[in-house]
């Protein structure tokens, strides 16, 4: 079903990527801002939502405002399917020569706009917004975020960089090549810094969230995203498995080696309860963590194998 409605004049410039679910009270007040951010700069641009299908009234007041906005478009998928699924939806359909990712919560300001969009001109193909301070986010959020960037900058076989989200510019060059991966799994940090080019960053302070609650657990959600951008780009920690298995295997021996020199020299063993309990479970939770690990990367292999696709759309507003 397409709601018809004219399309914009001129070929964008820019094009604003922005991943919606449950945001009807957000979508006009950054409307408003990031709108007055192109009219300044003074060139064609277009807003694309991407929307996972919402409870509320978010497509509602989304039609309304391509009714009054001819530059903004939407797409609906057939079921949620997710943030990074959703922002790859909107880069994979953008038309403009620049493309901006940005959240609707306006945690992340458009006013940083002509900022990332003026490093481009230095030769820069990538400009992400890097975080200063975080305004809004527990101590817990924080401390689980600068361990996982920690842990995967250390294991990943490309650096991702810290403190950054998916809000940044980037040129139709790394759009193509975004499209010629075609991955299931859309975390679009390590994907950017997969396709490489140059690229350079934008500090800024990132505010409060204007309205409403965010639409995933902070703490599970974070670290859910955080093991997505591990093991789709590094095959380290199953390396680092291998290694614990064959170190443990040593220890193991020392211990029994430990045993039979007692033996010799007559000293009276009597097995202790706890001591093998405690060896026992060790061993035990080892191998069930090795297991897990392994399951992750079957998982995604499985995934990437049925090569089903990343999103699905329903319908479109304001399309050609």
């Amino acid at each position: 079903m397409n709601h018809a409605s004219p399309a914009p004049p001129e070929a964008p410039v820019f094009s604003l990527v922005v991943p919606v679910y449950k945001e009807e009270r957000n979508i006009r007040p950054f409307l408003a801002r990031a709108e007055a951010v192109f009219a300044s700069m003074g060139k064609p641009y277009e807003i694309i939502f991407t929307l996972d299908p919402s409870p509320d009234r978010t497509e509602e007041v989304i039609l309304a405002e391509i009714q009054r906005n001819p530059n903004i478009r939407l797409l609906v998928f057939s079921r949620r399917f997710g943030q990074p699924a959703a922002t790859m939806a909107g880069i994979l359909t953008c038309r403009g020569e620049a493309c901006i990712v940005i959240d609707v919560d306006l945690q992340d300001q458009p006013e940083l706009i002509p900022e990332l969009y003026a490093r481009l001109a230095d030769g820069f193909e990538v400009v992400y917004a890097k975080r200063r301070s975080r305004k809004g986010e527990t101590l817990i959020k924080r401390i689980v975020a600068h361990v996982g960037y920690a842990l995967i900058n250390t294991l990943s076989d490309v650096p991702i960089p810290r403190n950054t989200g998916d809000f940044r510019i980037m040129t139709r060059r790394v759009i193509e090549e975004l499209r010629r991966l075609n991955e299931t799994h859309g975390f679009l940090r390590g994907l950017v810094a997969f396709v490489g080019f140059k690229q350079t960053f934008v500090e800024y302070d990132r505010d409060e969230r204007l309205s409403g609650a965010g639409n995933y657990n902070r703490l599970t959600g974070s670290l859910k995203i955080g093991l997505n951008g591990l093991i789709s780009f590094s095959s380290r920690p199953l390396s680092l498995m291998s290694i614990g298995g064959a170190l443990l295997a040593g220890f193991s021996f020392l211990v029994g080696g430990w045993y039979v020199f007692q033996k010799l020299i007559g000293i009276d063993l009597t097995p202790g309860l706890s001591t093998t309990v405690l060896f026992v479970s060790f061993f035990a939770g080892v191998q069930l963590l090795g297991l897990g690990l392994l399951g992750e990367y079957v998982g995604r292999i499985y995934d990437e194998v049925k090569r089903r696709p990343m999103y699905i759309v329903d319908r479109r507003a304001n399309f050609e």
